[in-house]
Parts: C-alpha cells; structure tokens; sequence
C-alpha cells in the first residue's frame, strides 16, 4: 500500500490522547469522556445550584472510569441539552449549530438526542453520508470547502458530505445534503449506488482537546449527468471542480482532500 494512504489510515484510526470512562444514559453505554471535564462541568453544576447532572459511575484504585447521566429529567434529551450548554458555557463545544443528532444504545436502537456541537467532548457516536459524483467522462466532481468552514476549511471533499440529523434516515440526509451542497436532486443522477460504509475513531480538533471522534459514514456513487453543473445552495462551498484520477491522487498525496473524502475516494479508486 501507498505510504501516504497507510498514513492516512493511521489517522483515521487512533486512540485517545487521555485516558477516558465510559458515558452512560438509560442504563445504554452512549459515547466516553475524560474524567477531568465531567469534574469540571460536576463544580460548574453545584456553583449555579443546578442539578448533579452526572454521578461517578465507578472507579479503579481512585481513577473514575465511567460517568452517568443523573434521572431527575423528563427525559434522556432533556439532561443531554443542559449538559450541552454547560459544555458551551465552558467553551468545551464546537460550533454550536442548533441542530440535533441521533444518540444510540449499542444496540443501535435511538434513545435521546443532542446538540451536534456536543457530540464529540462525550465521544458519541455519529453518522455522516458522503456522495462521490463522476462527470460521464470519467471525472471526479469535488467540493472546495468554504474557508469560513469550522472544520477543515478550504480543503477539498466529495461532491457531498453530511451529517445524518436524528430525522433523517441516511437516504432523505442524501437526498437533503445533495441539493444543500451541490444544488443537485438525486433523482436527476445516473447510477445511484450505495458504496460502503467508513468508520473513523480518533482525537477531535475541537472541543478544547476533550473530544473524541467515533463516526460511521456511508457512501454512495453516482454520475452527474452532461449539462447539469453543481451549484452550492448553503454558502458552504468555496468552489466546484471536476479532477480525473491523476490530479485527484496528487491532490490527495499533497494533504488538500479531507481524512474522511481522502479514504472515500482511495475505495472508490480501488487504492485499499
């Protein structure tokens, strides 16, 4: 294998930079989180006279491993939203973004949801689509991120990609992120196909150095058919370009494609 896509693997897949415990709720492990930022949110909590939102789950030889969300709530939602905005106050989130995110037992079932900003400082797992979209040449349509971007700003990406909101299904999210991104309805692609599924675990950039990163994303292909173009619709593109396979590789080797659409394409080229 390519050293720089061994590398690339590497990063997608690391362990935490901190020791951390696991996260419950509803009696459901639910992500992880370092025992000093539950602490710290535990003071923050007792000081503003709110509810003990967490209790020590148990602890080895004096070290926590493992934090609980407290019953007192209406429900499961509602305790994660206050532990979100303690999160924010404490400038341990990212960018807020008002939009809520599906939490899951192990066994995949959804029992609560939360602030996407949130996710990553209590190690939930997320779920993302990608679309990787060929001109009938052969091209590969991709994104220039916008440079506003709170992540990878300004590199480039899929045709598409985003997270699937807790009212999604991954198909309506397609469906949805493709007209937001690309100004496309998927109903106009040719070969739409389901690729696979990339799963990535490694420290968040974000979130103070507290997060960590636990996310699935499936991935689709499709052609963009002559005489239709994409159009951004969301602000959140800086620009559309079209890359056969020998630009995309040396793009790709010079660090300009995110670790997430770097993978993406290396599968679809058939480089894994």
């Amino acid at each position: 294998m390519l050293d720089w896509l061994q590398k690339l693997q590497a990063e997608a897949n690391q362990p935490p930079a901190r020791p951390r415990g696991l996260f419950y709720a509803d009696n459901a492990c639910i992500g992880s989180v370092e025992p000093d930022l539950m602490r710290k949110i535990a003071l923050i909590a007792n000081e503003f006279g709110c509810k003990q939102l967490l209790i020590t789950e148990q602890t080895t030889n004096g070290i926590c491993t493992g934090w609980r969300v407290a019953a007192g709530y209406a429900d499961t939602t509602s305790a994660l939203m206050q532990l979100a905005s303690m999160l924010r106050d404490a400038g341990l989130t990212g960018a807020w973004r008002d939009e809520q995110l599906a939490v899951r037992d192990e066994a995949g079932a959804q029992i609560a949801t939360i602030e996407r900003a949130a996710v990553r400082p209590l190690g939930i797992t997320t779920l993302a689509v990608h679309l990787v979209g060929q001109a009938v040449d052969g091209r590969f349509w991709v994104q220039q991120r916008a440079f506003n971007k709170p992540n990878d700003p300004g590199k480039w990406d899929t045709l598409m990609g985003g997270m699937v909101s807790a009212g999604d299904t991954v198909e309506s999210a397609l469906q949805r992120e493709t007209w937001e991104e690309a100004g496309l309805h998927t109903s106009d692609l040719q070969s739409l196909r389901y690729g696979a599924r990339l799963s990535t675990q490694r420290p968040a950039n974000d979130s103070g150095g507290a997060g960590y990163v636990r996310e699935h994303i499936d991935w689709y292909t499709a052609t963009v058919p002559e005489g239709i173009l994409p159009n951004n619709q969301d602000g959140e593109v800086a620009q559309f370009a079209l890359m056969d396979k020998a630009q995309l590789l040396a793009a790709m080797r010079r660090g300009e494609f995110t670790l997430e659409a770097a993978l993406i394409m290396a599968a679809v080229l058939k480089l894994l």
